[in-house]
């Protein structure tokens, strides 16, 4: 026999554990590769068959090489499809929702009329700055509410 072929045929508790931590070392190295869960399987393996031939040989004995592998791949694909489903990310609401969205922020405000609104766009003035807005045609000065936004354009109303 071959090295390869010895090395499966002998495929115990030991070589599972080397084959796990080989796994989980480059789970550490390589990024952007998500080897833990099959480094785990590799260990569950191992601990089943160490288990097998400690306490039951006989059916350590039935366990080959081949259904040692079967198992590693239903392991692992299991334990991927069982991680992806029950951990989701871990993202708590935010009590900002509108934080990187800066002109939701201003939805509901007052705000004053700086360039008439002709044609359905004009500048109001938002604290030191001037947005773009659109609503229908308003002369300079008018008080007008934000009910909307449409990217950086605040879309306004005249307030009541």
């Amino acid at each position: 026999m071959n090295g390869i072929t010895n090395f499966f045929w002998s495929m115990g508790p030991w070589n599972w554990v080397i084959l796990a931590v080989v796994l989980l070392i480059l789970e550490v190295i390589i990024p952007g590769i998500s080897l833990l869960w099959f480094g785990v399987a590799a260990l569950i393996i191992g601990g089943v068959t160490l288990a097998l031939s400690s306490f039951a040989p006989e059916i350590a004995a039935g366990f080959s090489w081949e259904l040692q592998l079967i198992c590693f791949a239903v392991l692992s694909v299991a334990t991927v499809f069982l991680i992806r489903r029950y951990s989701g990310p871990s993202v708590d609401p935010s009590d900002e929702p509108s934080l990187n969205t800066r002109a939701l922020r201003y939805v509901g405000r007052t705000f004053t009329v700086v360039d008439p609104i002709v044609g359905g766009r004009g500048k109001i003035q938002v604290g030191d700055s001037l947005w773009q807005a659109e609503g229908a045609d308003m002369p300079a000065g008018t008080k007008v509410k934000v009910v909307g936004v449409n990217a950086t354009v605040l879309i306004v109303e005249r307030a009541s």
